[in-house]
Parts: structure tokens; C-alpha cells; sequence
């Protein structure tokens, strides 16, 4: 629409000179109702006997009308940030949860906002729940989960592509909130907790294993030198007399045991 190039007609021109005749005889007092102030962060778009007057928009600042024949919108182009209420959708491996994000966007051609859609932000909201089920229908509880910036971005394209006729510009989309049922969270944590417990048994029994090979290495050390073991031994002794003092510790010769286990063979 914003495109054509279509004049008024000579009808049209009649009613436009007669438009400024009526402002030039009663000026300066029809200067006030002409005089239109649009804001920085605005743009107005100018129709003329129902006509867009121009392909830009005009502002900011202040723009002239004439009055009887010329019409204007004010189209706001700040960043506008839209939440998307949560949507319940059905994954790929068929299960149920419940997604809601926010969209953020702004017009970046006011003529185009006005002429190709009735109400933009409208429009774009209900494209975004709609490009937000399909997207995420397709991908899987585990993928849902863990790529929620991959998805995010995905959404943003297939919102950009889509909406650049009407004249916005999708920034961003963000993913807020995903909800579960319980007996699916429930079942979650227990795979969790056992995913963790056979992790924690592994480690124990790699740790008992390193343990059995340093113990045989120490037994070979000590069988190779005779005196370490009374060493050992006494270390031993300090060991548990600076932990618990209450203990009564009595040594015993270590060949009192060799002479004991000489006599049990011989009998």
C-alpha cells in the first residue's frame, strides 16, 4: 500500500487549493490548527484525502496539515518489549510443559506499520505465541532444556522474516520460564540421584583400587627392609597417642610374634 504512486485527481486538487484558501483567509488564526508538534521519538504519518502523502514519515519536530483534507497518525518507534503468555505445547518426545518468554521489537518504518497491518503490536504478539509453539513443538524435552539461546534465536528469525513487512524489527527474544508437570520432575531428580550415586561408586571403587596397589607396593618395601615395619610400627603408637590421649597403648616386641609363630609351626 505504502507503495503506490497514485495521485489525487483533479477533484482531489480542487479540495486541497480550497483547503489552503480557507487557511490563508483566516490566518493567522488557522495557523494554530495546522501547526502539528511530533516528538522525537515519534514519526506521523500524513494521509491526504485518505492518501499516504509521502513514502516517509514525517518528523520529529514540527510538521504543517491542512485542515478538512489532511489526516495524521502518530507512530511511537521506541523499543517495545512484549511478554508472551505462557503457552502449553507438547514436546517431540511427548511431553507436556508449559513456555513463556518475552519479545522485544520496534517499528522501523512507520508507513509501513500503518498501512500494511491494523494493529501491529497485536499482530506481532500473536505471530510470536505462534512461531513460539511451533518452534518449540519440534524439539525435544533434553534439547528444550539445554538450548533455550539456540531456540531463542531461531524464534527471533522466523518473527523477523515474518514481520518485515509490516515494518518491525524483532531485537530479541528471550525465553523466561519453563514449567513441567511434577510426576515428570519427580522422575527427573531420581534419575539425577541415581546418575550421581553411580558416579559417586565409581570414584570409591577407583580409589579402592589405587589404595590395594599402594599398599602392595608397601608391603614389598618393607618386606626388602626388615626394620621398617618396627617403624612403621612406632609411628603408628604417635599417630594414635596425639589423636586420643585416653588410649593405653602397650608395645610388644615385634619378635616376641616371630618367636610365637615359629613354636605354632613346630607344634
Amino acid at each position: 500500500i505504502a507503495d503506490r504512486q497514485e495521485g489525487i485527481g483533479v477533484c482531489g486538487w480542487i479540495l486541497v487549493s480550497l483547503s489552503f484558501l480557507l487557511v490563508l483567509i483566516t490566518f493567522p488564526i488557522s495557523i494554530w490548527a495546522c501547526i502539528k508538534v511530533v516528538r522525537e521519538y515519534e514519526r506521523a504519518v500524513v494521509f491526504r484525502l485518505g492518501r499516504i502523502l509521502s513514502k516517509k514519515a514525517k518528523g520529529p519536530g514540527m510538521i504543517l496539515v491542512l485542515p478538512c483534507t489532511d489526516t495524521f497518525i502518530k507512530v511511537d518507534l521506541r523499543m517495545v518489549a512484549c511478554k508472551i503468555p505462557p503457552q502449553e505445547i507438547l514436546t517431540r518426545d511427548a511431553v507436556t510443559a508449559q513456555v513463556d518468554g518475552v519479545v522485544h521489537y520496534r517499528i522501523h518504518s512507520a508507513v509501513s506499520a500503518v498501512a500494511n497491518v491494523t494493529d501491529v503490536h497485536s499482530a506481532t504478539l500473536l505471530l510470536a505465541q505462534t512461531a513460539l509453539r511451533n518452534v518449540l513443538g519440534a524439539q525435544s524435552l533434553a534439547q528444550l532444556l539445554a538450548g533455550c539461546e539456540e531456540i531463542a534465536h531461531s524464534i527471533q528469525a522466523a518473527l523477523d522474516s515474518a514481520t518485515e513487512q509490516w515494518g518491525v524489527k524483532v531485537a530479541r527474544v528471550e525465553i523466561k520460564d519453563i514449567r513441567i508437570p511434577m510426576a515428570m520432575q519427580r522422575a527427573m531428580a531420581a534419575e539425577a540421584e541415581a546418575a550421581q550415586e553411580k558416579k559417586a561408586k565409581v570414584v570409591a571403587a577407583e580409589g579402592e583400587m589405587n589404595a590395594s596397589k599402594a599398599l602392595q607396593r608397601a608391603s614389598m618395601v618393607l618386606a626388602e627392609s626388615p626394620a621398617g615395619l618396627p617403624l612403621r610400627y612406632l609411628q603408628t603408637l604417635t599417630a594414635v597417642a596425639a589423636q586420643n590421649n585416653s588410649t593405653i597403648v602397650f608395645p610388644l616386641p615385634m619378635n616376641m610374634f616371630g618367636s610365637l609363630g615359629q613354636k605354632g609351626t613346630g607344634g
